[in-house]
């Protein structure tokens, strides 16, 4: 009897213990404010680190704070001039006031984009960086924000007497649309760079003609009055490539490829990506497959390459990841390569998907560096497309980056509904191409048109011979896919006050070269050069426009003339004329009649929000 009570006591005492364990190693949300132990006054930009670990945090312009860790860890904070502090974690609130650095002046090595910068430090101060002596890529910090955005140079007007061609590789990613609405819905304005004014208009899906002959693409035009500036003409190019019904896809090879790097700890990261791609793995069919790698310090394959029809084996793997380390993505997408080629389908869509922050910093890791990998990896037919996830530590740039060198798209993934939208809704846009390098090269008549600009499209833009240069690499098109660009034109015989001139040469005359009217009516050429995804020689598609003069546009210019005019506003363009957010709303409820999923009101609630934020200085 004893000895049954005794084992009854120790089975209750083990229970209490495991119990106790297991409530001990439970994370914990950690939030507490950093103060100066002088005055009291909140330290901005404060580093709190989970001691042994990659997870971090930065305090704000409150000095607060907010870190995931476990009662019995160790929180570390550090902060320029004054000496470390580290508080064992046994509740959810702790607050810390550092005391100031015995060391009077400090000095510290600063990376800035491309170069270091000494920066001498008064004890006490907070210190700043200059953002205008900063080199491409442009690089936005503050106390709680290191997301990077490549430089845009905004496209100004051309004389077409000088410049009659206009070329550019085509654009079919959103990631700018929906970064630009985790921004506003955040409460701020997203800055300038963060704003490709082409990927918001090309977000939404536009009812143009659909491809009947051989080519698979279909080329559209119309034209109106300029919505920011009436004495302009906006003229409208629109391609819309063939559908292929989901069954009729080819297989896929797939290969996911995940940071699961101590940067994307936490619900808008690593949590987020794997909601994500469970997503697209129950729309998997029987006859494609699947395989993981992941990268951390190092790179692995964390599941071979598995058929569809296995969706659980699959879901499992995805469950068992988590985050910590550094970042080797250079050698993850490597092996990521390898695994796509071991596996390649002759006649399938062999591609990788790249799941990640974009903050590489172990081997490979610079914008130059990646580039070059990936130009000299997808020659093997393996395409490449980016899903962008964080917030505050964002690397849009290198994101943008690998996507165009890897015969991919780019999307930005804010939340599940847009994860729904890319890799379920637009499943075969976004991974089955039916045109690869397609290049749009327009040709301006001088008889009707003095000058021109190309709205977006700032890092697409190509010389005009690389439109006849099999070897120039350019945009894909995906199932069903449809692309906008427009151009904002002045026509002959309107003021021009954006194209300014320049005085005579002193020591040399130009002989001003006679243009012979050919007596056509026509106000531009559009020449279009497209490969098949599994060819190297292009073929070219050409088509004139009329200009009509009038305004009877379609609804669907109005929507996207709208989108276009927000994002002018949003990058305050030089350009904008006369736009504002009113307008924006009046024309884009002009095209609300082909919104079956709510993404054009989503958008007027938006440009409704920014309305109201105040820009920041």
């Amino acid at each position: 009897m004893k000895t049954n009570q005794f084992r009854a006591m120790m089975l209750a005492m083990m229970l209490v213990i495991t119990t106790l364990g297991t409530v001990w190693a439970q994370p914990l949300i950690v939030k507490g404010t950093v103060t100066d132990g002088s005055d009291g006054s909140p330290l901005v930009g404060c580093s709190v680190t989970v001691k042994g670990t990659s997870r971090g945090a930065i305090t704000n312009l409150q000095g607060r704070y907010s870190i995931e860790a476990k009662k019995g860890e160790t929180l570390v904070f550090s902060y320029i001039g004054f000496e470390k502090a580290e508080r064992v974690v046994r509740s959810e609130k702790i607050n810390v006031s550092l005391k100031v650095s015995s060391s009077e002046i400090l000095e510290e090595c600063v990376v800035v984009g491309y170069g270091t910068q000494r920066k001498m430090t008064v004890t006490g101060a907070v210190s700043t960086v200059d953002l205008a002596s900063l080199r491409q890529p442009a690089v936005y910090m503050d106390a709680v924000n290191t997301e990077e955005y490549q430089s845009i140079h905004e496209n100004s007007f051309k004389q077409v007497s000088e410049f009659p061609l206009s070329t550019f590789s085509i654009d079919v990613d959103a990631a700018s649309y929906s970064n630009m609405r985790r921004f506003i819905n955040s409460g701020t304005l997203p800055v300038a760079d963060a704003v490709r004014t082409e990927e918001l208009v090309n977000y939404f899906s536009y009812d143009y003609a659909k491809p009947t002959g051989t080519d698979p693409v279909k080329i559209t035009m119309e034209a109106g009055v300029c919505p920011w500036n009436t004495a302009h003409r906006l003229v409208r190019i629109g391609l819309k490539a063939k559908e292929i019904p989901t069954d009729n896809l080819p297989e896929s090879n797939l290969v996911f490829l995940i940071d699961v790097s101590g940067s994307m700890w936490g619900p808008t990261r690593l949590d987020l990506v794997k909601s994500s791609l469970k997503l697209l793995v129950n729309n998997l069919r029987d006859k494609d497959r699947v395989a993981i790698v992941v990268y951390a310090g190092n790179a692995s394959v964390k599941l071979e390459s598995t058929p569809g029809s296995d969706k659980q084996k699959i879901r499992d793997a995805i469950d068992e990841l988590t985050s910590g380390g550094s970042t080797a993505g250079g050698a993850g997408i490597q092996l990521a390569y390898k695994v796509a080629k071991q596996n390649f389908l002759p006649k399938g869509n062999n591609r990788i998907i790249l799941c990640s922050d974009g903050d590489f910093n172990v081997g490979v890791s610079s914008v130059e560096g990646l580039e070059q990998l990936i130009e000299r990896e997808r020659k093997s037919g393996v395409f490449l497309s980016v899903l962008g996830y964080g917030m505050g530590n964002y690397k849009d740039n290198k994101g943008q980056a690998l996507a165009e060198k890897g015969n991919g798209n780019h999307a930005y993934i804010d939340n599940l509904q847009e994860a729904n939208r890319v890799l379920v809704g637009e499943f075969g846009a976004t991974l089955h191409t039916v045109a690869k390098d397609v290049k749009l090269q327009v040709e301006f008549n001088p008889a009707q048109v003095q000058a021109y600009r190309l709205v977006g499209y700032e890092s697409r833009l190509l010389k005009d011979e690389d439109f006849n240069n099999d070897a120039k690499d350019a945009g894909e098109l995906g199932a069903g896919h449809t692309v906008t660009a427009f151009y904002e034109v002045i026509p002959v015989g309107v003021k021009n006050d954006y194209v300014g001139k320049v005085d005579d040469l002193k020591y040399q005359k130009k002989q001003k070269e006679t243009v012979k009217p050919t007596g056509s009516n026509e106000l531009l050429t559009v020449k279009l050069r497209y490969k098949a995804p599994d060819k190297d020689v292009s073929k070219k598609m050409e088509l004139p426009f009329v200009d009509n003069k009038g305004n009877n546009v379609s609804s669907d210019f109005r929507f996207a003339s709208a989108v276009a005019m927000f994002g002018q506003l949003l990058r305050n363009s030089d350009f904008k004329g006369d736009a504002s957010y009113d307008k924006v709303i009046e024309l884009a409820k002009q095209g609300l009649n082909n919104d079956d999923k709510g993404y054009r009101r989503e958008f007027v609630r938006l440009v409704e929000t920014a309305k109201g934020i105040t820009p920041k200085d």
